[in-house]
């Protein structure tokens, strides 16, 4: 399984991994192995166990709760069948591709993963991922880099208990909405007064909010993806009426996220919009280093097979962090017994995604290379004197 793992993840095929000698890596039993057992549905199990067990480990609790996530796709090149694929000129030049979406929350645990093909640039895509995560905690703030963000949008993720909060490009252009019913004085709005021009029609919300509530229901149980509501909340280019109402209710919500963003005093709220976007970023490195086989290119043909090679990768991603963050937590709880200070605001900045520790190429060993009954490796003596060439072969012999 481990070498089924790596072959996959690295993108790297069979060859490298099989080993005649050995039954396990037989090229006949890997086979075998891939095709019963190597399946999305059992991959966000075992996903499912490292999420907890990243969870569980003292040092997480300093990054987060696990109550913000980010959600962005990693565009990667493909060369599968032509209907799991177009032309996206802008990411992969001209070539064809698909996207990796990928959940992401900020104990630097993937949570949840889907294949789309091309490169869309749409939040709905976004939710699906969100509605059927592997493990973890449901998160309650959700950030994305220049999604889509129309207000029928912000109306869902609203409605399914998400805080969506995702960059704007164009944050001159947006709209504040002031929410107040027909007749009703709300008082003034301070400093935004002039921002708040514009009034969110509450009758509209009143009047379908026993649908939108079956909407929210259908799209929970799986009954229907949040995708396919683009069709149902549109017509002729324009929104039905439920449509509408899910956009006058999004209005609520991408105002007070607008709001939050551009808040003159407190930049909390932006602040940790950008530390999970840039761990987003980095667990996108540490992935194409990983899938360096093949230049990177998907050669899976259809999308079931997508599904199975870039779960494989998540997987394979969550096992690295898990084993880094142990050691990180190790090492500073050493250091810690040493007598050093160590801020909490440091231990905060440590990521467990850095990797140059990690080498990719040369040979495939899937001997035990670990202590017996989960212990650690001893931890290296930062002052002690570096092995030249010749000693570190000696020792390595």
């Amino acid at each position: 399984m481990v070498a089924l793992l790596v072959s996959e993840a690295c993108n790297i095929g069979l060859a490298p991994v099989v080993n005649p000698g050995y039954e396990a890596l037989t090229r006949a039993r890997l086979v075998h192995v891939d095709q019963y057992y190597l399946r999305a549905d059992t991959i966000a199990v075992a996903n499912a166990a490292l999420i907890a067990a990243q969870a569980d480990i003292p040092i997480v609790r300093y990054w987060g709760d696990g109550l913000l996530a980010s959600v962005d796709g990693a565009a990667l090149p493909g060369a599968g069948a032509h209907h799991q694929r177009r032309p996206v000129a802008e990411v992969l030049r001209f070539k064809r591709g698909i996207t990796w979406l990928n959940a992401v929350n900020d104990q630097v645990a993937g949570i949840g993963q889907m294949v789309v093909p091309g490169t869309p640039r749409d939040s709905l895509h976004i939710l699906d991922a969100l509605l059927n995560l592997d493990g973890g905690v449901k998160p309650e703030m959700v950030a994305t880099d220049n999604a889509s963000y129309s207000d029928m949008v912000f109306g869902l993720f609203k409605i399914l208990g998400y805080n969506f909060s995702p960059r704007f490009r164009d944050l001159d252009d947006q709209r504040f909405w002031r929410a107040a019913m027909p007749g009703v004085e709300t008082g003034t709005y301070g400093a935004v007064e002039n921002l708040a021009r514009n009034r969110v029609n509450l009758n509209k919300v009143i009047t379908h909010w026993p649908d939108m509530l079956k909407v929210a229901g259908s799209l929970v149980t799986n009954q229907v993806r949040a995708y396919d509501l683009l069709r149902m909340f549109g017509r002729d280019g324009r929104p039905t009426p439920l449509g509408a109402a899910f956009a006058e209710y999004g209005r609520i919500a991408k105002t007070e996220h607008l709001l939050r963003v551009v808040d003159p005093v407190d930049d909390t709220y932006r602040r940790q919009m950008n530390r999970q976007l840039t761990v987003q970023e980095s667990r996108h490195k540490l992935a194409r280093d990983v899938c360096h086989g093949k230049r990177g290119t998907i050669h899976q043909a259809y999308r079931d097979g997508m599904e199975d090679q870039l779960g494989a990768l998540g997987l394979v991603l969550n096992a690295i962090v898990l084993w880094t963050t142990r050691y990180i937590d190790a090492a500073v709880a050493q250091l810690k017994a040493e007598g050093h200070e160590i801020r909490d605001e440091d231990i905060a900045r440590l990521s467990p995604l850095k990797h140059r520790n990690l080498n990719l190429l040369g040979r495939y060993s899937f001997t035990a290379s670990t202590p017996a009954a989960g212990a650690l490796r001893p931890l290296r003596d930062p002052d002690a004197p570096e092995l030249d060439e010749d000693q570190d072969e000696s020792a390595a012999d």
